[in-house]
């Protein structure tokens, strides 16, 4: 009888231990999720190693993939393999889904990077030349983006009718610098042409002239307006628009911490954006 007494105790005790083993750990640190998100090195990364211990404190763990190009990001954000990707704007990824049929969405802008023209040899605009080469990345959804820049400075009229966001090549309907545009390069290697290719212009997106060491606002000889649709986005899987961690992260990208992060590091070569 006393033997079944002890063992009825004993088995009492242990349950009562882990019954205050669960309690502890409920009241203790919240549960962490963890959540991967695909980004360019410049500026995405450093805007994302920025709001990482931000994040620690309202319960997500923020791990960053970085990658060089604008291909793998979608494709591993598609596979699973990433949460989210921060490197895109709304064009390409529409062009991106297009081509691709994924089915990806924005949660929203966080920054915008003007885009700039770059020139070794020209000083300025008026010192453009007849039948100068224009080099472009190899990106279509960013032709009408470039056109409209050109267009802005003078050089080039877009067709009556025709959105400049959705202009291509066939669209320009005055040149009268006859501009030879060219988009056979890759849109990491355009510092690289801009350092061998002294007598054209080379329209370089901001990350890449960043990592090259260039200023936009003062090393571009053109350089797009604040007025711009192209804000870089934080993409996700469409069935995670109301992923908690991930509007949770959106959330911090939006804070005034990473604004003002942003605008003390960038010397406006890298604008926040909140929508």
């Amino acid at each position: 009888m006393k033997k079944s007494l002890l063992v009825i105790l004993s088995a009492a005790f242990m349950i009562f231990l882990a019954a205050c083993g669960s309690s502890d750990s409920g009241s203790g640190d919240e549960e962490t999720t963890t959540i991967k998100v695909g980004a360019s090195s410049t500026p995405h990364a450093e805007i994302l190693k920025e709001a990482q211990p931000i994040l620690e404190k309202e319960g997500v763990n923020l791990e960053i993939e970085e990658y060089q190009d604008y291909v793998l990001p979608n494709d591993d954000l598609a596979s699973g393999d990433l949460d989210a990707n921060y490197f895109q704007h709304i064009p390409y990824l529409e062009t991106s889904n297009a081509d691709t049929g994924y089915d990806l969405i924005s949660l929203g802008a966080v920054h915008l990077e003007p885009m700039g023209v770059y020139s070794k040899n020209i000083a300025k605009v008026d010192d453009i030349k007849d039948g100068t080469e224009v080099i472009m990345g190899r990106n279509v959804s960013e032709q009408g983006r470039i056109l409209s820049i050109f267009q802005e400075a003078g050089l080039i009229k877009i067709k009556d009718g025709v959105e400049p966001v959705d202009a291509t090549l066939d669209d320009i309907a005055d040149n009268p610098k006859n501009l030879k545009f060219s988009m056979d390069v890759d849109p990491a290697f355009l510092p690289d042409t801009y350092e061998s290719e002294e007598d054209a212009l080379v329209v370089i997106n901001t990350n890449y002239a960043l990592q090259a060491g260039l200023t936009p606002s003062e090393d571009a000889l053109i350089l797009e307006g604040t007025d711009s649709p192209y804000g870089n986005i934080v993409a996700a899987r469409a069935e995670d628009k109301d992923n908690e961690a991930l509007q949770k992260l959106m959330d911090v990208l939006h804070s005034d911490e990473i604004k003002n992060f942003i605008e003390d590091n960038y010397d406006g070569a890298i604008l926040p954006v909140d929508k």
